[in-house]
């Protein structure tokens, strides 16, 4: 691994998801206290996907000023309000539909608008934030996060956009919204959540320093990877 890439990542390990779960869960509730108490708000990106349905579940039952969270998604896919396939769908039912949290405090990405004016939409509600207190990604398994894939549009050079339309997604559905990596680089700290034996090749490429989306992210303090510690072992041949 390149000298640089050993400062800007922290690579930490578990045993597996539940323990994933809870440190994830230590690292969001450090994070809220953190910001609330020193700026009095906490904004938050969430990730998409599977891995983080356990984490936002466990968000249900601690305790914490909720007026003082502001909601933000990594990317959303362009579905029918409603689908069950919608990233704003899973983290409301696993988490924020049970707390207090005020309702024009959760950005939802408006995708029924379509790719291209959501995108447009998205970037004007995050003109007025500053920067995010704790941005959650996950990683696929050709290396892409949020809604950014390899090949494609990442927003990673300054001046990019905080939002991208995308298109022609490599899985369905096709069409797309997306922060852009300099959006997402843009906060105080970003963690990566990491599980299932898929995602092995994807963390091999990554340590290996392949130009994989997820390389993309990079903010002044790092990265912070969470990751069960069986997708560091070397692959077999």
């Amino acid at each position: 691994m390149n000298p640089a890439n050993l400062v800007s990542y922290r690579w930490n390990t578990v045993v597996d998801q539940s323990e994933l779960n809870q440190v994830a869960l230590r690292t969001i509730l450090d994070n809220a206290t953190k910001s609330i108490r020193q700026r009095g708000e906490f904004h938050f990106v969430l990730a998409g996907g599977d891995t983080t349905r356990g984490i936002y579940q466990l968000l249900r039952s601690i305790h914490t000023d909720w007026s003082a969270w502001y909601i933000y998604f990594s990317d959303e896919r362009c579905l029918l309000t409603g689908d069950q396939n919608l990233n704003s769908r899973m983290a409301g039912e696993a988490w924020f539909d049970h707390v207090p949290i005020p309702k024009n405090q959760i950005y939802v990405i408006p995708v029924e608008l379509g790719a291209s004016r959501a995108a447009y939409e998205y970037a004007k509600t995050l003109q007025s934030v500053g920067v995010f207190d704790l941005t959650f990604l996950g990683l696929g398994e050709d290396g892409h996060t949020a809604s950014l894939f390899p090949g494609h549009e990442w927003g990673s050079v300054p001046g990019s956009p905080d939002t991208l339309a995308v298109f022609d997604a490599p899985k369905a559905p096709q069409h797309r919204v997306s922060m852009s990596a300099v959006r997402l680089s843009h906060s105080r700290q970003v963690m990566f959540i990491v599980s299932g034996k898929s995602k092995h090749m994807a963390v091999a490429k990554w340590r290996k320093g392949d130009n994989i989306p997820a390389k993309a992210i990079m903010p002044i303090a790092g990265v912070d990877v969470l990751l069960e510690s069986t997708l560091l072992d070397p692959l077999s041949i």
